[in-house]
């Protein structure tokens, strides 16, 4: 065994009492909080980043293709003759592309789910009350599981199933505002070119998500009733909502879809580009995730510094016997660092153990709650992200160690005789 780190864990496991034992306890304790805080930080983060974009993508897809003239909330032109294009869209699987750096890679997947949409502009009316929302139709190939997790009474039918349905399914927000519930009806005021058209829809189901922005104007209906209110034919649609198999391939599989598959007067933008400003503050909760990582483990270094030099002082008498021994400098120096190792390791075990067991508590009991409306979520997501979790570990241990390098050099400063005599 090496003579260093023999020495090492001798003086890391000994139970005598001194004053350095203490100060190892809050170096240990500094560690863990450090690690815990770091570790539920980024788990937390990742949730928000996950959380939100899953609500997101379960209204409006991965990628959206539509007709020239459409915008977010009105299909205006419909797309006609998209078989063709659509069987392609299906078909697309992994795709070799190159980097700004001239590099060929493969995506990791490609078009998992293809879904179609009409959206247009309606006024429910009750007795006493009137709302303004966007209903959006869908049909039988609408990926409800996005859906059905959000919905809190009644059901989502399965639109274009049968007959054309006049059920609706409408939000919590729009359900307390028009002081309606499941089974209740409602008139439905379409404006196509100034003449009032009038259905009389059944309140199927409520749902809330929690995002603000959509619960307030977004209801859905059956693609079919939309078509026959606008006069559209029978397989003319809105637009088109893709998922893809891999988030991580969004932009490169938008651009191969508009540039090789979609004709010339149909578009496709990618949900990011369509709705930025939330992808944007998603995105900003990187920056805060990366002062939080710089500022813990900062802390854990001039920590572990202040334990390393009150380590070397205490034990200035032991260094002067060893050296006077024969004991080289480098041999000294590796003591203390093996020694700081310990209090590393013991910190970052206790550090996980606290990091990984409160985030497990948070996920399955929802300790810290949250206002839904200001930050779309009923309570502090958690998403395991166990790369930045490993990353977290490894970076602590190696960036602490190597800080403590340099301090270590106090140890040549010392001279034995005047070592063995310190008192």
């Amino acid at each position: 065994m090496d003579f260093s780190f023999f020495i090492a864990k001798r003086l890391a496991f000994s139970k005598k009492s001194t004053f350095s034992s203490s100060i190892i306890k809050i170096a240990i304790i500094a560690v863990a909080l450090s690690t815990a805080v770091m570790i539920i930080s980024v788990f937390m983060i990742r949730g928000f980043q996950v959380g939100i974009s899953e609500k997101v993508f379960g209204f409006w897809g991965h990628i959206d293709i539509y007709a020239g003239q459409s915008t977010r909330e009105i299909s205006i032109t419909p797309m006609k003759d998209y078989y063709d294009y659509l069987d392609k869209l299906k078909s697309i699987g992994q795709i070799e592309y190159k980097t700004l750096d001239n590099v060929t890679r493969l995506t990791k997947g490609g078009i998992k789910h293809v879904q179609k949409y009409i959206l247009f502009p309606a006024i429910l009316k009750t007795k006493t009350d009137y709302e303004g929302l966007v209903l959006k139709g869908i049909g039988r190939d609408f990926y409800r599981g996005n859906m059905e997790k959000y919905l809190l009474q009644g059901e989502f039918p399965d639109f274009g199933k049968d007959s054309v349905s006049e059920k609706i399914v409408i939000s919590k927000f729009t359900a307390n505002r028009l002081n309606l519930k499941v089974g209740n009806k409602v008139i439905a005021n379409f404006f196509i070119e100034n003449s009032p058209i009038r259905k009389r829809l059944v309140i199927s189901g409520i749902y809330n998500t929690g995002l603000a922005e959509y619960d307030k104007k977004l209801a859905f209906i059956d693609i079919r009733l939309l078509r026959k209110i606008l006069a559209w034919n029978k397989d003319e649609i809105g637009g088109m909502e893709v998922f893809v198999d891999d988030i991580g391939d969004l932009d490169v599989l938008n651009e191969y879809i508009y540039v090789e598959v979609l004709p010339s007067d149909i578009y496709s933008m990618t949900i990011k580009q369509k709705f930025p400003a939330i992808f944007e503050w998603l995105q900003l909760q990187n920056i805060n995730e990366e002062v939080i990582l710089i500022l813990m483990l900062i802390v854990s270094i001039i920590n572990m510094i202040t334990s390393l030099l009150i380590l070397i002082l205490e034990r200035t008498n032991m260094i002067g016997i060893l050296r006077a021994m024969g004991a080289t400098t480098w041999s000294m120096r590796k003591i203390f660092l093996f020694h700081a190792t310990y209090i590393i390791i013991f910190g970052l075990l206790f550090g996980n153990i606290l990091g990984i067991g409160f985030s497990l508590l948070q996920k399955h009991y929802g300790i810290i709650k949250l206002d839904e409306t200001s930050y779309y979520l009923s309570q502090a997501p958690i998403y395991f992200d166990w790369v930045m979790w490993a990353l977290i570990n490894i970076g602590t241990l190696i960036l602490t160690f190597l800080s403590l390098i340099i301090p270590s050099y106090l140890v040549s400063k010392i001279d034995p005789v005047k070592a063995i005599m310190f008192r």
